[in-house]
């Protein structure tokens, strides 16, 4: 990018560099963006830089199903997201493809009727199932295979031909948008409840999601000055170093814990823009967010202030890092109440609140 005299010969890197931004986009739209099994631990916790995790030991990852095992009022006819209208009669196989919609429908109460997850749905609940999907790889033959009733699926699950397949062998697949801030949990919820004949359980989430929700947000410290957070998506083995802009997803959750999303407020309008030491300087990031498994992949805190640009801010000079879970962070369903306190907490422990 530093020149243009030749244009044959650095476009073809130019598309290189397209190509591997755009796998790693896909893997954090599906909640995640790991390698390898793991989300983390800790249903939404997380550890930070110097302030940070000084942990005693990561709870168990778990989801808290509803009490009440709720009975499907079937059939229900929907209309999925992709245009189809999808008549669900039997929701005694599910398969949700993402690893958000695993943990809705365990949180529901129909965890015992889910027979296949996607890499992402690291909760001790669903860990045993067998895997089915890693963000756009979906193997609809393996999905087949488990027999399903009906399967799940986000916007952005892909490849579009895999479930085309599913449907085609006649299994209703619905598929929902994706949930991007903390006004979407309710609809969200509503979506899959909906689409399980579960509306009495969905409509009970909500109302347990969004009360636990606001008890966080009531828990903030009172401060004058809003502390200004940059959200960076790291994947040292792929050389993938983004920070989030007015899109990245999170900038819901940094002003619902008291604080300015540092590349928004900069201008950065898209979902995520390459890190640049300029970039880094406009945003000025008192703290920054990352992902657990992201900031594993950079080598901790200490390679994270290796990123050129990093150690120049207010937040990589004082070593002021939160980390949160890849499983759970940008997921808006039944545990954010959790990664909104792990947020909180991390942010002001550094302050002495």
């Amino acid at each position: 990018m530093r020149t243009q005299r030749s244009q044959p010969r650095s476009q073809p890197r130019a598309l290189r560099l397209a190509g591997t931004l755009a796998a790693a986009l896909a893997l954090l739209l599906t909640g995640c963006g790991t390698s390898g099994d793991g989300g983390g631990g800790g249903g939404g916790g997380g550890q930070g830089g110097s302030g940070a995790a000084h942990a005693k030991s990561a709870p168990a990852d778990r989801v808290e199903p509803l009490k009440s095992t709720p009975r499907p009022q079937l059939p229900v006819t929907v209309r999925s997201a992709d245009g189809h209208e999808v008549t669900v009669e039997d929701t005694s196989r599910i398969v949700p493809l993402t690893g958000s919609l695993n943990e809705i429908v365990f949180t529901l109460g129909l965890g015992k009727h889910v027979v296949a997850r996607d890499i992402t749905a690291t909760f001790e609940q669903a860990k045993k199932l067998p895997v089915v999907t890693r963000a756009h790889d979906v193997s609809a033959e393996s999905v087949l295979s488990l027999k399903p009733t009906v399967v799940l699926a986000d916007t952005t699950t892909g490849p579009a031909e895999a479930l085309g397949q599913i449907r085609d062998a006649g299994v209703p697949v619905v598929v929902l948008d994706p949930a991007k801030s903390l006004g979407d949990v309710d609809r969200r919820i509503d979506a899959v409840a909906g689409s399980l004949g579960v509306q009495k359980a969905g409509t009970e989430l909500k109302s347990r999601t969004q009360k636990r929700i606001s008890r966080v947000r009531k828990s903030v410290p009172a401060h004058t000055d809003r502390p200004r957070v940059a959200f960076l998506y790291l994947r040292g083995s792929a050389s993938v170093y983004l920070l989030g802009g007015r899109a990245s997803g999170a900038s819901s959750l940094l002003e619902a814990a008291g604080a300015v999303d540092a590349g928004k407020a900069s201008g950065l309008k898209k979902d995520f823009t390459p890190i640049t030491s300029e970039a880094l300087a406009a945003a000025a990031p008192d703290a920054i967010l990352v992902m657990t498994k992201g900031l594993e992949s950079v080598d901790g805190v200490d390679g994270l202030v290796r990123i050129p640009g990093v150690a120049e801010t207010p937040a990589g000079a004082d070593r002021r890092v939160v980390a949160i879970d890849d499983g759970t962070l940008l997921n808006y369903g039944p545990r954010t109440d959790q990664v909104l306190k792990s947020l909180v907490d991390q942010l002001y422990r550094a302050d002495g609140e």
